[in-house]
């Protein structure tokens, strides 16, 4: 308990020093002028308040900065997150009448929760199981899903539709009525962020935009003239939120769409951490990166926010800009918290033609091109698991989008992955035994006695392979005694103990004989559970014993007698003789 205590995050700040103040603080304004911006657009995408989004980038990203492994990764609104949030929580709200609101922070609260329940337990590894493709197919999907969304607010015109192709429909047909003024201000926000990106990226584009689209506003009065601002959809006070315990009435309901959005905030998160983590060579601790990330989400659900991830943006921009100790996360949350206070009212004047056009550009930065080329490229399975997931983002639910991502990257891994290896075990020129390799080395084999050497996990996932290389064997008539050799073997379920007494009273039935060896204590003992002990008889299987291939040799002496006379020169008497010299 004390050594895991000494690796818990904050406990590293025991060596900071008053030099790392000021390059925390550099770094925590820098993240502090992107979070403004993306806590307002994410928000809205999310189809929530504005100032969700700014209270998300408060106490979380203080918590989260605090807590978790990586010292640079601040949490907070994420696009493609905002998205998968936005339609869990509309169509729980079309399905209960609760509050968007409400349900956005219990949901919250259950991905917390979730997320600390997987680090406690050690499941930091897990999110490696989905690929690299099924990741990208999502963001990519989630981009354009984003792109389309805010085609409305670019013509300030209605959009009809649920899934991705009616709404776009629908928007084309509607765009007689768009309204130049907003086109402009949507138009011009995207080159003026894009322009500004040329001449220098440490410029923050989407705060300037901001600042040009509330100063237009208030100059030509836009508001008066139709042009919808913040204020339409909720004011911005210029208070904090209080602390308050979400509702669990609706935890059920939302229970699969808070493990997809958990699933896609770890995957953000791990993947930022590691990003960073590569270029500066710290440690990072995924379990812990869990916790830290479940705390922030605990954070967001009881102080008016909503789910959030590790934002690459805002992670990138605080490592860049110098970033020494974890303070400079929650340094920038406190910062955010003072936007609030001082300028809360004045970002209602903010139109949402110049947020459409913000998330215009950051939807445009989640398509990975060159990432998209080289997928294309790498062979038949990642390209099938990346369009499989960019089409289900456009026709599913995004959260069931999630779980086709998850589904296609366990079907290749399978695939990939060989559960279980059998390869015979032959005697080479030296009197030695080998595994049977295709180098031209002169081998023989025992015509009655084969012995092959099975090697991985004894699960159910690889029972019918197992069954597979065993009835080769079967067929063999020629063949009297079969020995397994089972020492790099781990575990044993019921389907596989099966697939062993099958393929045991198969043997019998023929006078033929099946010999076990090499099996660990622990796979001893599952197999005496299984009744497999009283199935063989302890005469037929030999345990690992202290010494090179002692268990073997006895299993093959127990063999060379079962079959009595049947070659003059079987390489296995050669084999026996060898060993005893």
């Amino acid at each position: 308990m004390i050594a895991w205590l000494r690796r818990f995050p904050p406990s590293d700040l025991a060596a900071w020093r008053t030099a790392d103040l000021w390059p925390d603080v550099g770094a925590a304004a820098a993240v502090t002028v992107l979070s403004i911006p993306q806590g307002l657009a994410y928000a809205m995408l999310a189809g929530l308040p504005p100032a969700m989004g700014l209270y998300a980038s408060i106490l979380p990203a203080i918590l989260g900065g605090l807590f978790r492994s990586s010292r640079h990764v601040v949490a907070g609104p994420t696009n493609a997150l905002s998205l998968l949030v936005g339609t869990a929580v509309a169509g729980a709200a079309a399905r209960t009448g609760a509050s968007p609101v409400e349900l956005a922070a219990t949901l919250a609260l259950v991905v917390g929760v979730i997320q600390m329940a997987a680090g406690a337990l050690r499941l930091g590894a897990l999110v490696d199981y989905l690929s690299n493709a099924v990741v990208l197919g999502y963001i990519t999907g989630a981009a354009v899903l984003i792109a389309v969304g805010q085609l409305q607010y670019v013509t300030n015109t209605p959009m009809a539709g649920v899934d991705v192709f009616h709404r776009l429909a629908s928007w084309l047909r509607g765009l007689d009525h768009a309204d130049p003024r907003a086109l402009a201000l949507s138009i011009g926000t995207v080159a003026g962020i894009l322009a500004l990106r040329r001449v220098s990226k440490r410029i923050p584009g989407a705060l300037v935009a901001i600042v040009v689209g509330v100063g237009l506003c208030m100059v030509f009065d836009l508001h008066a003239k139709g042009i919808r601002t913040i204020a339409d959809i909720a004011p911005v006070p210029a208070t904090l939120p209080g602390f308050t315990l979400p509702s669990l009435e609706w935890v059920s309901l939302l229970l699969p769409a808070a493990v997809a959005t958990t699933v896609l905030s770890l995957v953000e998160s791990g993947a930022v951490a590691r990003s960073i983590a590569s270029r500066t060579g710290d440690r990072i601790d995924p379990s812990m990166e869990f916790i830290g990330q479940g705390l922030a989400n605990v954070a967001a659900a009881v102080n008016g926010g909503y789910p959030v991830s590790g934002s690459l943006g805002r992670s990138m921009a605080n490592w860049r800009s110098g970033a020494r100790t974890r303070l400079a996360g929650p340094i920038g949350g406190v910062f955010v918290a003072l936007v609030v206070l001082v300028a809360g009212p004045l970002v209602d004047h903010t139109p949402l033609a110049s947020l459409a056009g913000i998330l215009l550009v950051l939807a445009g930065d989640l398509v990975e091109v060159p990432r998209i080329r080289l997928t294309m490229k790498s062979g038949g399975g990642d390209i099938a698991a990346f369009l499989v997931t960019l089409v289900g983002a456009w026709v599913f639910e995004l959260d069931k989008a999630i779980y086709l991502g998850v589904v296609v990257s366990l079907v290749l891994f399978l695939r990939r992955a060989r559960l279980i290896t059998v390869v015979p075990l032959v005697v080479d020129a030296d009197h030695h035994l080998r595994e049977a390799a295709e180098d031209g080395a002169p081998t023989r084999t025992c015509s009655a006695v084969r012995i092959l050497h099975v090697e991985g996990s004894l699960f159910f996932g690889a029972a019918s392979e197992l069954q597979e290389d065993l009835d080769e064997v079967l067929v063999d008539t020629s063949v009297r005694v079969l020995i397994l050799r089972l020492k790099r073997c781990q575990g044993l379920d019921v389907t596989t103990a099966e697939v062993l007494r099958s393929v045991l009273e198969a043997m019998r039935r023929d006078g033929r004989h099946l010999v076990l060896v090499g099996m660990r204590p622990p796979v001893m003992a599952r197999m005496e559970a299984l009744g497999l002990v009283e199935a063989f008889g302890r005469e037929n299987l030999f345990p690992t014993e202290p010494g090179w291939f002692v268990a073997m040799d006895r299993a093959v002496h127990h063999a060379l007698g079962l079959v009595g006379d049947h070659e003059a020169d079987c390489p296995l008497h050669g084999y026996l003789a060898e060993r005893r010299e």
